[in-house]
């Protein structure tokens, strides 16, 4: 059997964008302590999501580029391979991306953002152009983000192809006036969306990794789903932590998304 420790970063919103920087390193620190080989940030976490109802300082590529540099010295020190959802500035403009650091603190590579939510066209004009794997010891990976692994299944499916073994879904979800405060997971009463992470990895025999910060009231929480689509782990709702699990790779084998007709 060969396994592989992975960690969700479940941690609380960061109040500004310097506080993201340090709860990232922190939980990072964190995580290599506790033996995951890598740790996954929910969206965007720095300099941290750019919600409607709220005001972040304007896109400053000075302290981006200077959070990515702390991010690899703690991933460095960790010996972990962090999986950060950021922000990125590019000649096209603001978009939403994941930069994956390997555990020498080397920027492993990126992960853009290809399906934005319609809400988010007018924040982060910028997307992405096609997906890609990672490695990091015996596991490949691949990254969707918030509403791509929501609502474009055909994404996880295009990184499970490519051989990943789990699909890591960094996303953003707080609770808005009225809406239905989960006390289980996946409650049928709730919206569709923790539903989906079991979907995700059942329609594709692989895990699926869903990890968004820790808010009161918000709909949905972090969690594992395993290659049967059955939840493997999840972290309480509104509680800030690492969630850790153990996989069995053996199990991800990738097998209905190899078997797709394209047609």
């Amino acid at each position: 059997m060969t396994t592989a420790r992975i960690a969700l970063a479940n941690v609380r919103i960061p109040t500004t964008p310097a506080e993201s920087v340090a709860l990232a390193t922190s939980t990072i620190a964190e995580a290599g302590r506790r033996g995951a080989i890598v740790v996954c940030f929910p969206e965007c976490f720095i300099p941290g999501y750019r919600w409607t109802a709220t005001t972040l300082p304007p896109p400053d590529p000075a302290f981006l580029e200077q959070a990515l540099v702390d991010v690899a010295a703690a991933a460095r020190a960790a010996r972990i391979t962090v999986v950060l959802g950021t922000e990125r500035v590019t000649e096209r403009g603001l978009q939403i991306a994941v930069c994956v650091f390997g555990p020498d603190g080397d920027v492993a590579g990126w992960q853009d953002k290809e399906q934005l939510d319609p809400g988010e066209e007018s924040i982060y004009p910028a997307f992405g152009a096609g997906r890609r794997v990672f490695t990091a010891g015996p596991l490949t990976f691949g990254i969707v983000i918030c509403h791509e692994g929501w609502r474009y299944p055909e994404t996880v499916r295009a990184a499970v192809r490519q051989g990943a073994q789990v699909v890591f879904h960094p996303h953003a979800h707080v609770a808005e006036p009225g809406s239905y405060r989960p006390t289980t997971f996946a409650d049928p009463a709730n919206s569709f969306h923790e539903k989906a992470v079991l979907c995700r990895a059942a329609e594709n025999t692989c895990y699926f990794a869903s990890v968004n910060c820790a808010s009161e009231g918000s709909g949905t929480t972090s969690a594992i789903a395993g290659p049967d689509g059955t939840l493997l782990c999840h972290q309480p709702y509104g509680e800030p932590g690492l969630l850790v699990a153990d996989l069995d790779l053996d199990e991800a084998t990738g097998l209905l998304a190899s078997r797709l007709r394209v047609t």
